[in-house]
């Protein structure tokens, strides 16, 4: 069989900038090993499949594997796999819900951009966290640790978070995926996001980051609708609200680099 692949530069508006995603569109699910084995051979941060739905509420059920395993969660892979739709597949509807393990997740186009409905991650403050986090992470001193489902850490300033060197054998070892972030300069907020564990160091944009950072800085700085940017090497720009208590939403640009094909 062959299938078509697309690469997509997301939360960004050049390319070779923001996340790259390969996005595999299916007409039936393919066995859990071919698409574990499939992003493994891609090797970037999130390979993104999706089948047209027969759920209700939702045009297509999809799901995420890094090269490592699958994940519950992935933004910057459904910002992809939205963008693909609408600019190569022919889709014409105002907006596209998929089905995840994460429930169901909405994407609208608005110009050029593309807006998000993804749940809000809500942290709450921890104080039994890995030992030599900061000796870890490579930074100073830490204000604050928290936790939804990765390990969120706050250091006081946007150089903090542009100079951390982390050691990512340390890292794994802890088993933690973790989110560095700090009030912006420019923006409301910076971050960065690390995740050994699953097979990636460093995700140069991560939405499901933001599900987390979403509310943990709408409630610091007391603003619903916020600028951030990800700082990592290739970095990325988003635009993100704290819809209410349980939804946010996040968005931004993506870019296209390349179709193909491959054929098991």
């Amino acid at each position: 069989m062959r299938y078509t692949l697309y690469q997509v530069d997301a939360f960004t508006s050049t390319l070779f900038k923001g996340n790259p995603a390969a996005v595999v569109p299916l007409e039936k699910w393919i066995d859990d090993a071919l698409m574990q084995q499939l992003a493994m051979e891609n090797n970037l941060a999130e390979t993104v499949f999706f089948v047209p739905s027969q759920k209700e509420g939702a045009d297509y059920d999809i799901r995420w594997f890094t090269p490592e395993l699958e994940i519950n969660l992935c933004g910057h892979a459904t910002l992809a796999s939205a963008f693909v739709l609408y600019t190569q597949l022919g889709f014409t509807k105002a907006s596209v819900t998929f089905s995840s393990k994460s429930g169901l997740l909405t994407v609208e186009k608005n110009g050029f951009k593309y807006e998000m409905d993804f749940p809000s991650w809500k942290p709450e403050r921890i104080t039994d966290y890995p030992d030599g986090i900061a000796e870890i992470l490579g930074v100073k001193e830490i204000l604050g640790a928290y936790k939804y489902r990765d390990l969120l850490i706050e250091v006081a300033t946007e150089e903090e978070v542009i100079g951390a060197k982390p050691d990512f054998t340390a890292m794994k070892k802890t088993g933690e995926m973790v989110i560095l972030t700090a009030k912006g300069n420019t923006v409301d907020f910076v971050s960065r996001f690390f995740a050994p564990s699953a097979g990636i160091d460093e995700d140069p944009v991560t939405g499901s980051a933001h599900s987390q950072l979403i509310p943990f800085w709408s409630e610091k700085l007391d603003k619903k609708r916020m600028q951030a940017k990800q700082l990592s090497k290739r970095g990325g720009d988003l635009v993100c609200e704290q819809k209410n208590t349980e939804r946010v939403m996040m968005g931004g640009e993506c870019v296209f680099y390349m179709k193909g094909e491959f054929e098991i």
